[in-house]
């Protein structure tokens, strides 16, 4: 995981909100580089090993409902670069042209098989194919779809130094994201204006912090916070 030299990174992240999270993060280019090899030997390991898994969601996914397997929405991830995200598909077939782009609560678009693999976090198991492409990281900021990407704020934009991240201590605190707007008239602007502000925080203080191990620690803390649901 290479931090580009600061001249060459995109315009719109060369600005003084963003160049002390950069200064921060290019004095640790040692746990950079080990990050990303955690990320490729550790992916690829368990992509092996959990192949049957796959398998098995995949036969679910298509019995259960018509359409693709997997959902491939588009993402922002590192300089802000757009790219299409691995997640089993857990709704309906273009549920994103039937409501809001975040799911609350209840929602009737998740299908059957939908509600069991999103509350097992099985949905997001294959983003193990972009931890591996390098689209995204085990842990980081978690990625935004570009509408909400054109709502941060110049400091919010140092997030997009690093690749987008599986889970992260934003992800653990909001876990139950959905509840908070279950009784939102507009999801999408409740969103925006209460709670990516608040994971942002985190996100940032997670730059300011960042080390490989705090990573690890981190990932212990997804495992104990999705088996204590």
């Amino acid at each position: 995981m290479i931090l580009k030299k600061w001249e060459d990174l995109p315009e719109f992240l060369r600005t003084d909100a963003v160049r002390p999270y950069y200064d921060l993060l290019s004095k640790r280019r040692g746990s950079l580089l080990l990050k990303r090899l955690f990320d490729v030997v550790v992916s690829a390991i368990m992509l092996l090993l959990l192949s049957p898994v796959f398998l098995v969601l995949a036969i679910a996914i298509k019995l259960d409902s018509p359409g693709p397997v997997f959902y491939r929405q588009v993402r922002v991830t590192q300089y802000g670069a757009e790219f299409r995200i691995f997640k089993f598909r857990s709704m309906v077939s273009d549920a994103d042209k039937r409501g809001s782009l975040v799911t609350v609560s209840g929602d009737s678009r998740i299908t059957r098989v939908g509600h069991f693999i999103r509350n097992c976090r099985l949905d997001e198991l294959c983003q193990l194919i972009d931890i591996f492409r390098g689209t995204m990281t085990f842990v980081g900021t978690r990625p935004e779809v570009p509408k909400y990407v054109a709502a941060y704020t110049p400091e919010m934009m140092a997030t997009l130094l690093l690749p987008a991240g599986v889970t992260s201590e934003a992800s653990i605190l909001y876990k139950d994201e959905a509840e908070l707007l279950d009784a939102a008239s507009d999801v999408d602007a409740v969103y925006i204006r209460d709670v990516l502000p608040g994971k942002m925080k985190y996100n940032l203080d997670a730059l300011k912090n960042f080390s490989f191990f705090s990573d690890i620690k981190t990932m212990f803390r997804t495992v104990f916070a999705v088996l204590s649901d």
